[in-house]
């Protein structure tokens, strides 16, 4: 699938809103299979909190495991955002250097407290994502993201629904995960400018 066309909406949103919602962004039948990889809950670890890897149930409760490049359904959706930090680094001249991403998953009741995704006082993450696996999320199912602008004012939020990507410069919006009220999967993901590690 040619991803060209979103990749420059992307760009556009970023410069003019600083963030985008894209409905149906991937191939549907890549969804449905990432949500498959996910659903299987082998070697998810409690998610920690900042650069300190200090786990805090009070102020975030989801699990998560990073992708790789060793399964071909990851792969696809890691050459998707290899193909996007190409483009953010030609357009908006932005020195990506790699790509991370892991999958999330919120139980019932689970939450993670407004934050900022860039570490303190460090530079390193510069453009966030968050691509949702969820079929058949409504309101009443909760998890919603919620936005802010620096000054902490609400802007938007965001309903976790299948095949929905957010994408965000990093170090301009706080935002919280709402406790969802059923099972919840993402993908949270990062475009980096610091050295792997």
């Amino acid at each position: 699938m040619n991803y060209t066309n979103l990749y420059y909406n992307i760009v556009d949103s970023l410069v003019k809103d600083g963030y985008i919602i894209v409905d149906n962004a991937l191939d549907i039948k890549l969804c449905n299979e990432l949500l498959k990889i996910a659903q299987d809950e082998q070697n998810f670890k409690e998610a920690t909190i900042s650069s300190n890897k200090r786990l805090d149930k009070n102020r975030r409760r989801d699990k998560i495991r990073w992708l790789d490049y060793d399964n071909s359904t990851q792969s696809k959706f890691l050459e998707f955002s290899d193909g996007l930090k190409t483009v953010l680094n030609k357009e908006l001249f932005l020195g990506i250097k790699y790509y991370e991403a892991h999958f999330a998953i919120y139980n019932s009741g689970d939450f993670y407290e407004k934050h900022f995704d860039s570490f303190k006082n460090s530079k390193n993450r510069v453009v966030t994502t968050v691509y949702y696996l969820n079929e058949n999320w409504h309101k009443d199912d909760g998890g919603e993201l919620a936005i802010y602008d620096k000054n902490g004012n609400f802007l938007k939020e965001v309903l976790p629904k299948a095949n929905r990507l957010v994408v965000f410069m990093s170090e301009e919006f706080p935002h919280e995960v709402k406790p969802a009220n059923k099972k919840r999967y993402s993908i949270a993901g990062w475009f980096r400018i610091d050295e792997k590690i």
